[in-house]
């Protein structure tokens, strides 16, 4: 019989760990109480354009008065900070250890693992084990700041890093659900409002991109169908939030790093988004358009 051996060395190496990821969640914890909304963005696959409208959310909100953040806590293929126009920026640390945001468009703060990396072309090659370590420092040790709204925008599907951020972040104020209008999403953005109703968070929203186009003459032509993103709302009994017209600027914006929402903020696409950051604020906050408890107390 093989009898296991665990070095003393080892159990302390252990021990060491444990307590600096104890240590770490009460960082995270203390602040997220500076914080009055946590939102996280999930889409069941992967392109439907979710860090795009997570993006555009964030702008809406601002415009709206509220302080906002992004945290993107996609590890393989951070996006955000290219479509809020800070892409290449570095995020810096204060001799005390601390974090500081990357600050965008309107104010909104930026933090992602993109600003890391030592160049666009550096792969991101982790397990499980490390991108929840990577999650947890990035929380831990960013200086948020006092915010309204916190949006994590996160990978398509269900997996580390959704788990993970369940766990680091209490008290998350809810999700909101990207689709499609197609028919073929429908599954899997099933299985990602399912996934947040097992565990506990509540649902703001489902919310469809790439709706309809729009033409000069105000017809609309549903490309890829027609109010499949409402119809799922409706059959899982959460809110639907929203329709996002298509628009060929969105690419090009996207492409060139310039926020479509500062770029065209009279364009159909932004006032849809300010629409549903409208619903968005009567879903979390529980009012209309106005002032949020931050700025009345200014």
């Amino acid at each position: 019989m093989r009898v296991l051996v665990v070095s003393d060395a080892l159990v302390k190496q252990r021990a060491e760990i444990m307590k600096k990821v104890i240590e770490q969640q009460r960082m995270i914890a203390e602040k997220m109480k500076k914080v009055r909304y946590k939102l996280v963005i999930l889409s069941g696959k992967g392109g439907v354009g979710k860090s795009f409208v997570t993006a555009s959310l964030a702008m809406a909100l601002a415009m709206k008065g509220r302080r906002v953040a992004v945290f993107d806590a996609d590890v393989h293929g951070p996006s955000i900070p290219k479509m809020l126009g800070v892409h290449g920026k570095r995020m810096y640390a204060l001799p005390d250890g601390r974090l500081l945001p990357v600050e965008g468009p309107l104010g909104v703060k930026v933090v992602s693992i993109d600003f890391l990396l030592e160049s666009e072309e550096q792969a991101v090659i982790w397990r499980g084990p490390l991108k929840t370590a990577a999650i947890r420092e990035l929380l831990a040790y960013t200086d948020w700041g006092e915010l309204d709204y916190l949006l994590v925008d996160l990978p398509p599907g269900t997996g580390d890093e959704q788990l993970t951020i369940a766990q680091l972040i209490p008290g998350l104020s809810g999700t909101i659900i990207v689709t499609i209008p197609s028919d073929v999403a429908r599954i899997v953005v099933k299985k990602a409002i399912t996934f947040a109703k097992r565990l506990n968070i509540p649902i703001v929203g489902v919310i469809e991109n790439m709706s309809y186009f729009e033409c000069p003459d105000g017809s609309r032509h549903y490309i890829f169908g027609k109010g499949a993103g409402r119809r799922i709302a409706e059959e899982m009994g959460v809110p639907f939030l929203g329709e996002i017209p298509i628009d060929p600027r969105i690419s090009k914006a996207n492409d060139e790093g310039k926020p479509f929402f500062v770029e065209y903020p009279d364009s159909s696409a932004a006032k849809a988004f300010l629409e549903i950051a409208e619903r968005v604020i009567e879903r979390v906050e529980g009012k209309g358009e106005g002032r949020s408890e931050s700025q009345a107390k200014e």
